[in-house]
């Protein structure tokens, strides 16, 4: 059985995909068609409960932005230690005894609370001292602020501490000028204390009850709100008429859980409640729960047609983007079968912008990659088959040669010829170097000292002697570099730079980091620009055009160009090998290489 199982599912990768996405498109919409009759009802309820929820909350957000703003008034006065210090030299009576400046300091405070209101809904803002003084920003025909102190709630605020408010019930609207049009304010009371926490003075905002209920009408038509106190008396209110009365429905209010179900004549009503925890009041909205559900059902309706109507359009669609999708995939595929096959020149032209095109641009790079290190590696493998069939021809039986030139030496210097004794020793020296050592890295002290006995040797070959001066410091000793890699260098120094006349040739070494910095120096003739062009562009080609010019001549020892020099310290170390070329006509030329370490080829 689970072998006939396995056989039906399809090998391709486009094939499972599509099977993938039709089941899980195919068994979701089967559970929940079966499960839509069982959990509609519930689903109902809980999306009605959720938007009447969002819908308070809207309003809660205005509510509650226009009381803080209440409170930033009072806070405002309350903290503002300008105005604290001149209500306190107002109550301690220590004014200015100057009338003009005593009436210019109270203008600036009626002014200052003037501008508290400029913004926003329009508030009463009243500061009564103990001392019976009072400043507000309305006129006193209007109201006179002394007549607070005969409210009803003007004993509680006694009670108050730091910055505790007192939120009065709603009351008739005491200021004239706004008793037609609103006739219903509401206020908040804080304190101002001396140090001793002794009350001096009484800040009093109050503003009209409709600025609430207006927003109850603008975000919530078609629903009745309420704002409840501490108490349950309704502070506002969608209908005037309910104002100051108790809400009728205060047991249904469950403060475990944000909405009830209460019964209004009737019929059921969707009653969602939040609190305003500043103020210690509560909002409450109420729907009636089947104008609730109506516009969630017919959507709940609308969304099964809409869901079995377009469930075979997107069913379609999705097969034919997985074929889209995993057209490049499958062309990848038919790519990596013919490379398989030995094929190298087809490319899969997969581009764009996703992983798969990346994917086909990375693969197809991959693909140039290979061709060009087969090249390489082909003539790599050739020039090294030629180099090999090079050493064979000039092999020599090295014991029998360095037998016959120390005889040969012994010979010279029992005749009294210690130069050509010297000279014989010293191409004993480079022919042991050259020919006996298998190893391709030496340390560079050895590598001077070869230098040294190279020198010694073409001094002896020409008129004028040419002096090697050496500045090595002692951490560079032992720095490994490539064998007889500065042979040509000199060379190119003796025969190009001094043009085998007498001169210095000056070799520097110093460590900077982990790189080696090694100077070549000669006080020859020099070069002009052009030739310094030609170098540095040979240079900085290295392994462009080989060393044709070299074998050309015959492609001797000590005929190695700088080229090659270059060409092999870049197979060793890679980019990190810099070499650069100073030299002006009748200066001199410089050579400065910068050599990494062999573990740091690789940085730059």
């Amino acid at each position: 059985m689970p072998a006939r199982l396995k056989s039906l599912i399809p090998s391709s990768i486009r094939h499972k995909l599509i099977l993938a996405a039709v089941t899980c498109i195919v068994v979701p919409a089967i559970v929940s068609l079966i499960l839509y009759n069982s959990l509609t009802k519930e689903a109902l309820s809980q999306q009605a409960v959720s938007n009447a929820s969002d819908a308070l909350q809207l309003v809660r957000g205005s509510v509650t932005n226009l009381l803080l703003s209440k409170i930033n008034i009072a806070n405002y006065i309350q903290m503002n230690s300008g105005l604290n210090s001149y209500f306190k030299q107002v109550v301690s009576g220590n004014e200015d005894p100057d009338p003009y400046r005593r009436f210019m300091e109270s203008n600036r405070v009626l002014e200052h609370l003037d501008s508290l209101t400029v913004v926003g809904e329009k508030s009463y803002v009243t500061v009564i001292l103990e001392n019976g003084s009072y400043y507000m920003n309305y006129s006193v025909s209007d109201y006179n602020p002394l007549d607070y102190r005969q409210r009803p709630w003007f004993g509680q605020i006694s009670e108050l501490k730091g910055l505790e408010s007192l939120w009065t019930e709603p009351e008739a609207t005491m200021f004239r000028s706004d008793q037609i049009d609103h006739p219903t304010q509401l206020s908040v009371v804080r304190t101002l204390r001396l140090p001793d926490s002794e009350i001096y003075g009484y800040v009093i905002v109050t503003f009209m009850e409709d600025q609430i209920s207006g927003i109850f009408n603008s975000l919530s038509e078609g629903n009745d709100m309420v704002l409840l106190d501490a108490k349950g008396t309704i502070v506002s209110g969608s209908h005037q008429n309910q104002i100051g009365a108790t809400f009728a429905y205060l047991d249904d209010l469950d403060q475990e859980k944000p909405y009830s179900i209460v019964s209004m004549k009737g019929e059921k009503q969707l009653m969602v409640h939040q609190d305003i925890p500043f103020a210690g009041w509560r909002l409450v909205l109420m729907q009636p729960y089947k104008d609730a559900i109506v516009n969630i059902n017919s959507i709940f309706n609308r969304v099964f047609l809409f869901q079995m109507c377009s469930f075979l359009i997107f069913l379609l669609l999705l097969i034919a983007l997985v074929r889209t999708f995993t057209k490049p995939l499958v062309k990848l595929g038919k790519v990596a079968t013919s490379v398989q096959r030995g094929n190298l020149e087809v490319r899969s032209n997969v581009h764009g912008n996703d992983e798969v095109g990346r994917l086909g641009h990375l693969f197809d790079d991959m693909l140039d990659r290979f061709k060009a290190m087969i090249s390489e590696i082909s003539e790599n493998q050739a020039r090294k088959r030629k180099a090999e069939l090079r050493m064979l021809q000039a092999q020599i039986h090295p014991h029998f040669l360095f037998n016959v030139l120390n005889s040969i030496r012994m010979k010279v210097m029992k005749r009294g010829d210690p130069e050509s004794a010297k000279m014989i020793g010293s191409l004993s020296v480079l022919l042991r170097m050259t020919i006996s050592r298998e190893e391709d890295e030496i340390a560079l002290h050895e590598e001077i000292d070869l230098i040294s006995h190279y020198v010694a040797l073409m001094n002896l070959r020409q008129k004028e002697e040419v002096r090697l001066e050496l500045d090595i410091a002692p951490e560079a000793f032992l720095f490994k570099v490539p064998r007889f890699f500065l042979q040509p260098i000199v060379e190119n120094g003796l025969i190009h730079g001094l043009n085998q006349q007498a001169g210095t040739i000056r070799i520097a070494a110093a460590m900077k980091g982990r790189h080696l910095v090694l100077t070549v120096k000669d006080d020859g003739i020099g070069m002009d620009a052009a030739v310094r062009e030609s170098i540095a562009r040979r240079i900085q080609g290295r392994s462009d055009g080989s060393s044709k010019q070299e074998e050309a001549s015959g492609g001797s020892f000590s005929h190695i160009g700088l080229q090659n020099v270059m060409e092999r310290m870049s197979m060793v170390f890679g980019e990190a090998f810099q070499c650069r070329v100073y030299s002006e006509p009748g200066q001199g030329t410089v050579i400065e290489m910068f050599i990494p370490e062999r573990g740091n080829a690789d940085d730059v």
